[in-house]
Formats: C-alpha cells, structure tokens, sequence
C-alpha cells in the first residue's frame, strides 16, 4: 500500500524556519516529479515547488528566495526548506509524488505562522 508521511509542520514566529520532509513508500514504480501545494480553509489548493527527478525546481513566486526544494532518489523522499517565514504561509503542506502512473497526495502538514 503506498504510503507518503510527512512532518515537520508546526508553530513558528514570523522570519523564523521549518524544515518539512515527506518520505513515500510502496510506490512500486519509478517517480518523477515530487513537490509541495498549500491550501488555506475556503481556498484552492496552490502549487508551492516541485522538483524533477533530475534535480530541476519550479516555485511558485510567492516563495522564490526563501523556499528551497530537494530530494533524495535514493530515500524516495522530498524536503521543502522553508525561510524567512511570514504569516501569509501559514497554510496545509500538502507533498505530492507523481509516478508514471498516478499522482500520490500525502496527508498535510499544519504549518502556523504567528507574527
């Protein structure tokens, strides 16, 4: 069964940092894409930064300069580090793995921001 857990959400003062992982297993197919969308109660889910499996990102400008997005191949894994925090990012942390079959969701993570 395909599993993708996240963590690393959580409280943090305004220009403050997280670091969030989501770690997929049970894929069973090779991955492509990896990435991260956000979503705010009422409102769209939004593409935050997604990053092929050869390493090229694509971020959303919102977050150009204090999100910075990789992952490790090898651990299935992909991390989203996350600076200079504002109240406008607190949000949903969605990760989400594309195979080349299907499109996996991880189950989010709170990410609050207190100014």
């Amino acid at each position: 069964q395909v599993q993708l857990v996240e963590s690393g959400g959580g409280l943090v003062q305004a220009g403050g940092s997280l670091r969030l992982s989501c770690a997929a297993s049970e894929i069973g197919f090779k991955i492509n894409a990896m990435g991260w969308y956000r979503q705010a109660p009422g409102k769209q889910r939004d593409l935050v930064a997604d990053i092929t499996r050869g390493g090229s990102t694509n971020y959303a400008d919102s977050v150009k300069g204090r999100f910075t997005n990789s992952r490790d191949n090898d651990k299935n894994t992909v991390y989203l580090q996350i600076n200079s925090l504002k109240p406008d990012d607190t949000d949903v942390y969605y990760c989400v793995v594309d195979s080349v079959l299907k499109r996996y969701w991880g189950q989010g993570t709170q990410v609050t921001v207190s100014s």
